[in-house]
């Protein structure tokens, strides 16, 4: 008897080490000399890139811009991140760079015109929401039950769904009578609306 409850113990502790281990690893926090460290270097490469920027003209300048904020926020968030070593944090820092990637591809849409400006902005929305899917999930398993995963997965899917939606039933605007009609139903069709 002792021997079968000596062996259980010692299998159970060679598979729950290694994962709490491996868990130590996923949230262990970093030093503040560290964060303050990222964060320094994030403002100085933002006003390198900055000052990249201003030599450049109309859109060009927009995005360039857009992209620098984008690199600065994204460090600085995945600085606190480290800093924090919570899953809510690293679930902030993918939302940040979600929405900053979001923020660079609206600018990239000012190049274009007409029904390609549009389907571009849906397009970035639908890659917006898609990102998000996976911050919202974070977020949910680092503060939430089982439930509250599964209801931040449903949610998360149905707005990248709505997203993909809305893109591909503005491709079908640029084209006229039947070809449009035939897109109109299969768009419809692909997300059962």
């Amino acid at each position: 008897m002792m021997k079968k409850w000596l062996t259980a113990a010692v299998c159970s502790m060679m598979i729950a080490a290694p994962a709490g281990f491996a868990l130590a690893q996923t949230t262990t926090a970093g030093s503040k000399a560290d964060y303050d460290a990222a964060v320094k270097q994030a403002d100085a490469d933002y006003k390198a890139a900055s000052a990249k920027c201003n030599a450049m003209k109309d859109n060009a300048k927009d995005v360039c811009k857009a992209e620098a904020k984008r690199d600065r926020d994204v460090a600085k968030a995945q600085a606190e991140a480290r800093r924090d070593g919570t899953q809510k944090s690293m679930a902030k820092a993918e939302k940040t760079k979600a929405d900053r990637d979001y923020d660079v591809a609206k600018e990239m849409c000012d190049d274009k015109k007409g029904n390609d400006k549009d389907v571009c902005k849906k397009d970035a929305k639908a890659a917006h929401e898609k990102a998000l899917m996976a911050a919202k999930v974070d977020k949910a398993a680092a503060t939430g039950s089982r439930a509250d995963v599964a209801e931040a997965r449903a949610d998360a899917k149905k707005d990248a769904t709505d997203a993909a939606y809305k893109a591909d039933k503005e491709r079908c605007d640029a084209m006229s009578g039947d070809a449009k009609d035939k897109c109109q139903a299969d768009v419809k069709a692909k997300y059962a609306k």
